[in-house]
């Protein structure tokens, strides 16, 4: 590695401790003046040295950026220390609507309440407005509705690297049906 390379660790770290929302490897070498390979191999770099010296942080990628996070031993500390921070938790229909977005997107919203068999513009709404869903355009279809898709909050929101990480469609319904089993 080049001499500049410390510098370059500091700022990364820096940028990554910062930063509200996962950061895009374009965006941390835009900031930090330095070519992606860089960029990338200071991550590495910064993972290997909080494994060896036993930090309880490392830098996940998810939702095509990169962002600290607490090692999950430690999580319940950090639950304890936000948990005057009332939590929103998304209803059941709203989280069905989404898993349908997510494995189905585009779709539009008739296309949702037909695979439902009920109304879904409240949880849609809830969605649009915690940014886990956005509109993808318009169906070309009579009434032309709205398309939707996931963003990349709902990556973050998940823990997801990308739309690939989430678990096969057939594995989703077992673990669904286990659920509705044990309620």
């Amino acid at each position: 590695m080049t001499e500049k390379l410390p510098k370059t660790l500091e700022i990364i770290e820096t940028l990554l401790f910062a930063a509200d929302a996962p950061l895009t490897i374009s965006r941390i070498s835009e900031i930090a003046q330095q070519p992606k390979s860089v960029v990338r191999a200071a991550v590495d770099e910064l993972n290997r040295q909080y494994a060896a010296n036993g930090r309880t942080f490392r830098i996940h990628k998810l939702a095509q950026g990169f962002q600290l996070y607490t090692r999950s031993e430690f999580a319940g500390w950090v639950r304890a220390l936000y948990k005057h921070q009332f939590a929103q938790r998304l209803s059941r229909p709203a989280l069905e609507i989404l898993a349908i977005i997510a494995y189905k997107q585009p779709v539009t919203r008739p296309e949702i309440e037909k695979l439902r068999g009920v109304d879904c513009s409240g949880p849609v709404v809830t969605l649009l407005e915690r940014r886990l869903i956005a509109t993808a355009g318009r169906a070309h279809k009579p009434g032309r509705p709205f398309l939707y898709r996931t963003t990349k909050e709902f990556l973050r929101y998940f823990g997801l690297e990308s739309l690939e990480d989430l678990p096969p469609l057939e594995e989703l319904g077992q673990f669904l049906a286990k659920t509705e089993q044990n309620d």
